[in-house]
């Protein structure tokens, strides 16, 4: 079974029920907005965005979320979303949620965006990260659970992960990938620790019209671990001249932090190009695919 698959989905009659909650909240109109590995995502009145998990491992986060997001939203330079409306759980639904503003924008991996679009993203993106990796918060976040910069735990994961994609046909690794996890397992374990988001990539960034982002957003990952883990975009959605913008702009990166995040980078393209494929959402497929290509350049 997927490892996405939903424990319990929120539609718009049980929406309603649990949004009582919120006797000062009108509604007017309930839609579906969007869905996500860990959120079945609602717009109520065409304004809040209330984000429901879908599976029960997710539920932590959501605690996080709901803690940490008001406190890091003023340090950053690009919008987060602020809970507003905090639910509890109540019949028909045992898990908290949480309503915030609607952002603007679109997923960045719909907008299809050219190589110089792309880098002046990772410039910005590149800000965002340096502001979110150097912040002090008073809430205490955890180590991260996943061990996403563990390369003992991450590597062999992310060979299955890789297997599971050959397996369906979509796509082929070439050489270097297997050079690259060899040498990426021998990396001895990470002390680094900052706050970061923990599953930074084409989904969770928002952009406006004008190509610019208008949101970071899915901060259920949210936890301590080596920055490394999030800088995955680097290689994955940059184009070749893009990687020095983002480091000019981001500051110093060991070479071990970038074998890090370019493990990352080959472990969440995997997983995205399985789940668009999987879901049927073939803008997913094709920009996670495109950055296992960008992942593997010499």
């Amino acid at each position: 079974m997927p490892d996405w698959t939903a424990e319990l989905v929120v539609d718009e009659e049980l929406a309603g029920q649990l949004l009582t909650q919120f006797p000062e909240l009108r509604i007017e109109s309930v839609r579906p907005f969007a869905e996500g590995w860990d959120y079945t995502i609602l717009l109520v009145n065409e304004r809040w965005v209330f984000r429901f998990p879908r599976r029960e491992i997710a539920v932590p986060g959501v605690r996080r979320e709901i803690a940490v997001l008001p406190e890091l939203a003023p340090l950053l330079p690009i919008p987060v979303p602020v809970p507003v409306f905090v639910g509890e759980p109540a019949d028909g639904f045992p898990w908290p949620f949480f309503g915030s503003e609607l952002l603007p924008g679109r997923e960045l991996g719909e907008a299809e965006l050219g190589d110089p679009a792309r880098v002046a993203i990772g410039r910005s993106l590149a800000r965002f990260l340096r502001r979110l990796h150097d912040a002090e918060i008073a809430y205490e976040l955890p180590p991260d659970g996943n061990r996403r910069a563990d390369m003992s735990v991450r590597v062999p994961r992310t060979r299955e992960r890789l297997d599971e994609l050959e397996a369906s046909g979509l796509w082929q690794r070439p050489a270097s990938v297997d050079r690259l996890l060899e040498t990426a397992e021998a990396l001895p374990p990470s002390d680094a620790s900052a706050v970061v988001h923990g599953d930074l990539h084409f989904r969770q960034v928002l952009i406006g019209d004008d190509a610019g982002p208008t949101g970071v957003i899915d901060w259920v990952d949210v936890c301590r671990s080596d920055p490394a883990i999030d800088l995955s975009m680097l290689w994955s959605y940059l184009p070749r001249e893009g990687r020095e913008a983002f480091l000019t702009e981001y500051g110093a990166v060991s070479d071990e932090q970038l074998m890090r995040a370019r493990v990352i980078a080959l472990s969440l393209s995997t997983a995205l190009a399985q789940y668009g494929h999987h879901e049927g959402f073939r803008a997913i497929e094709r920009e996670a695919l495109s950055g296992l290509a960008r992942t593997c350049a010499e």
